[in-house]
């Protein structure tokens, strides 16, 4: 197993565009499926309920990294916190890092999450499995957000 899931993805729009999608908190959360309840701050929680079929009862929580206009934004987050009851609060977080840059014709997004390895063995696998699926999709999901 690895520590590191990298997804990339091209997307037929100015980096700006793409950085809005990324940044904004409702434009986020429409693509990523995810209600979101205040704008991305450094330094603070985000925090926001999921709307995704079947894990609207996982609260969504990412502590704010870094924001920097627009080519990169990066937050902390329990990865697959999705047991209903679980506390998960005491595991470490990986670190999830979207790097934009411009490209003849568009955007490569690239999406970056790492730190699986300090996860409890109970659950590290199936974490980066469900993840490395997870951020295939959502690469797909902000690329449609985008291009409509």
């Amino acid at each position: 197993m690895t520590n590191i899931i990298e997804r990339s993805i091209f997307i037929a729009a100015p980096v700006d565009r793409v950085w809005d999608a990324i940044s904004d908190y409702r434009e986020f959360g429409a693509w990523f499926r995810v209600a979101i309840d205040g704008p991305f701050v450094v330094g603070q929680t985000s925090s926001g309920q999921m709307t995704i079929p079947n894990f609207e009862h996982v609260r969504w929580n990412a502590a704010i990294e870094a924001i920097e206009p627009p080519h990169r934004l990066a937050f902390r987050w329990h990865p697959y916190a999705v047991e209903a009851g679980r506390d998960y609060s005491n595991e470490p977080r990986t670190l999830v890092e979207f790097t934009l840059t411009e490209t003849a014709g568009g955007t490569e997004l690239k999406v970056v999450e790492s730190g699986f390895d300090a996860l409890p063995a109970s659950r590290r696998d199936e974490a980066f499995r469900m993840n490395d699926g997870g951020w295939a999709a959502q690469m797909e999901n902000i690329r449609r957000h985008v291009e409509r």
